[in-house]
């Protein structure tokens, strides 16, 4: 017998796109996968380089539930340097993964009933997480004209006495959007005088190519006290597999919180890891990071382009992260069908956007070399000319 609790999650569609995309694949299926949110560079040899020395090293016994000092001292300076954050080590947290993260902090703070809202589209798990915990998940409708970006307007009708935390992701995935300093300030003014928490998702902090990142915790003393910074490695210098995510917050409550939860679930997280990570965060991987930069900017640039040619599809050029979300309203009102048939008559797999909470659209990773972009994109082309037929 399962618990209700269980019974409440979903599968994460974006997973189970991409491994049905891997094993057509494997039985020898010219399968083209623009569904997993994965760098397709290598991880940066100065990491792999002090993943081995640790191993050399017999770096391999349990560690402080929270982290090394040493990991996170350099998580503190990254934060100060790239961010204008000031964080002590008690303050810090490595994780399993920001995923990991993300349940450590819902699963303290979110009572039984209480409200998180959440703007759509949405990461996945978002929704997924506050439900396991009990939570009612509060969704704010956003669009491509608005530039998938929620209002100070739409965020103050949302809240009500019930409302435990607001979930803010910059750059967003699946949209790319960025939210600028000046509208983050304008939300946090809208929770001045509340006790809303804010979780910040900043994964994609190190993807932006247009305008400038601003962590949300930055803009105020107020924002800063209320805020949870939650980072990590995978995309920014390709470690989705090592599973390594942060959290940092001011409420050193919290953080105790979380290494009490962590400490009868996982305790720390790999060992190895650890040691990989901290020149992943001081610096040491910085031209790595501009190369994957450059390569993703250029592909963005086309594929915008040549999505925004086929008749009855559209797509805005993201800021950041590595994905396009592309309408689809002129030719599907349901994603999913559109999804499975472009999968079945076509072998391109994307993710659909009812996944992310918004109807009539899909995701494409551009985390992906040119040559497949391009054929991928002719695919999709010839399966919207067959569905406009």
């Amino acid at each position: 017998m399962l618990t209700d609790r269980i019974n409440t999650l979903s599968e994460s569609i974006t997973i189970a796109i991409t491994t049905l995309a891997q094993e057509l694949k494997a039985e020898g299926k010219d399968i083209l996968s623009f569904s997993a949110g994965e760098p397709d560079f290598g991880t940066p040899q100065v990491i792999k380089d002090a993943a081995i020395a640790a191993i050399n090293n017999n770096f391999s016994k349990y560690t402080a539930v929270d982290g090394i000092l040493p990991l996170r001292e350099a998580i503190a300076t990254k934060l100060k340097r790239d961010n204008g954050l000031t964080y002590a080590p008690n303050q810090i947290i490595a994780n399993n993964g920001a995923k990991h993260s993300l349940f450590n902090l819902f699963a303290a703070t979110i009572q039984h009933g209480a409200e998180v809202i959440i703007p759509a589209p949405y990461w996945v798990t978002y929704p997924e997480l506050v439900k396991y915990c009990g939570g009612k998940v509060v969704e704010i409708e956003t669009h491509d004209v608005d530039g998938f970006k929620i209002t100070p307007e739409q965020l103050k009708a949302a809240i009500t006495p019930k409302t435990r935390m607001l979930v803010l992701t910059s750059p967003s995935n699946p949209t790319g959007c960025i939210y600028s300093k000046e509208e983050l300030i304008a939300l946090g003014k809208v929770l001045e005088g509340t006790d809303i928490i804010v979780a910040s998702d900043e994964m994609y902090e190190k993807l932006t190519y247009d305008g400038i990142f601003t962590s949300a915790a930055a803009v105020s003393e107020d924002m800063y006290k209320r805020t949870v910074t939650i980072n990590g490695l995978s995309k920014s210098v390709a470690m989705t597999g090592w599973r390594f995510g942060y959290m940092a917050a001011a409420d050193t409550e919290l953080i105790k919180a979380t290494k009490k939860l962590q400490s009868q679930s996982t305790s720390n997280i790999n060992s190895i890891t650890q040691m990989a990570a901290i020149p992943g965060l001081d610096g040491s991987a910085d031209a790595d990071i501009e190369m994957m930069k450059k390569a993703f900017i250029e592909r963005r640039d086309e594929a915008v382009v040549l999505i925004n040619e086929i008749d009855g599809l559209s797509v805005t050029k993201p800021d950041g992260a590595f994905y396009l979300f592309v309408n689809i309203k002129e030719v599907s009102n349901d994603s999913l069908t559109f999804a499975k048939n472009l999968l079945d008559k076509k072998l391109v797999a994307v993710v659909p956007g009812v996944a992310f909470g918004s109807e009539g659209y899909f995701r494409l990773s551009f985390a992906t070399d040119i040559d497949t972009i391009r054929t991928g994109i002719a695919r999709i082309a010839e399966f919207v000319k067959e569905l406009k037929a």
